[in-house]
């Protein structure tokens, strides 16, 4: 067989497309995957992207959206192979749409802009928390639709900065965000996390993207999601998470405390102990007013029904 590197491959379709997201890149490495091993039998077929997923899986840091691309192309795998008596046409039906999964989950992105479009009013100030391709997609929309905001953006700084999706991929941070509204026209407001309790009562919603919504409704994201979640909810401000739907992952954490791969470490030598690789945190659902997806926009409980659909129907 023809050899193939799946972690390459995903990282290929990353570099070349800089708003293509960590599940549709995964989907499409598989995809690729198919068309390069071209198997021969179902049993073939299945053991090759189980390996697939699996590597890509270990070997990528945070890889909680990765995960759920690579969970939805397999479970749409195992529910088509059996009805194909022709292996060759199976095969084609599984490249075809999947490639079709692929550009309406890359649609969605618009999609969702104008689902989440009235929830953003004249004169609003809008906190937004680090750099998120979708939430930035709704606000270049409303922006396109003649609605006048402002909107403060976290700078979403971690001790680890630049690999929050893996170790090769330089990942985009607030100040990415406020450079990109700045472009459009946006009247913007660049704040370090520690400040987001001094501006917290002067915004009207707060908006965040996802790394991956869980089954309870709560969210993985960006580190210091958890705090402003916190925050909004003891000011009584609605915090809306922008997501779409290919991002829901069936994990359940309870409480950040759940969240895989952030170590502690503490030192009394010259060397400052430091929370290793906490690039991401845990939001429960309780902080969540609602979440905007292309299915619409949905309460955090519903997230749980949307996965049973998207699983077992």
């Amino acid at each position: 067989m023809t050899e193939f590197d799946i972690k390459q491959t995903y990282l290929k379709f990353l570099e070349e497309d800089a708003d293509i997201t960590m599940p549709v890149a995964a989907i499409e490495s598989l995809v690729t995957l198919l068309k390069v091993k071209q198997p021969s039998t179902s049993s073939e077929l299945i053991r090759l992207l189980s390996d697939a997923t699996n590597e890509l899986k270990t070997s990528v840091h945070n890889s909680v959206s990765l995960s759920a691309g690579c969970d939805l192309f397999m479970r749409f795998v195992l529910r088509n192979t059996h009805l194909y008596s022709d292996w060759e046409s199976c095969r084609k039906h599984l490249v075809e749409n999947g490639q079709l999964f692929v550009q309406r989950a890359k649609e969605s992105r618009d999609l969702i802009a104008k689902i989440g479009f009235n929830l953003i009013k004249d004169d609003d100030t809008v906190l937004v928390h680090s750099y998120s391709r979708v939430v930035l997609s709704l606000l270049a929309y409303c922006k396109s639709k003649f609605v006048r905001f402002r909107v403060f953006v976290t700078e979403a700084r971690s001790n680890n900065n630049n690999n929050i999706g893996n170790e090769e991929e330089i990942e985009k941070t607030g100040k990415d965000m406020a450079n990109a509204l700045k472009k459009l026209g946006i009247p913007v407001c660049f704040i370090h996390d520690s400040q987001v309790g001094f501006v917290i009562n002067k915004v009207d919603k707060i908006f965040m993207g996802a790394e991956g919504v869980s089954e309870s409704g709560g969210i993985i994201n960006h580190i210091g999601s958890y705090q402003i979640g916190v925050l909004a909810k003891n000011a009584n401000k609605p915090l809306y998470v922008v997501s779409e739907s290919h991002k829901f992952v069936r994990m359940f954490p309870l409480s950040p405390d759940d969240v895989p791969g952030n170590k502690l470490e503490f030192s009394c030598d010259l060397n400052i102990g430091l929370l290793k690789n906490a690039n991401i945190d845990f939001t429960p659902h309780q902080y969540i007013t609602a979440l905007v997806s292309d299915l619409g926009v949905l309460t955090p409980s519903a997230v749980s029904e949307e996965l049973i659909k998207m699983w077992y129907d």
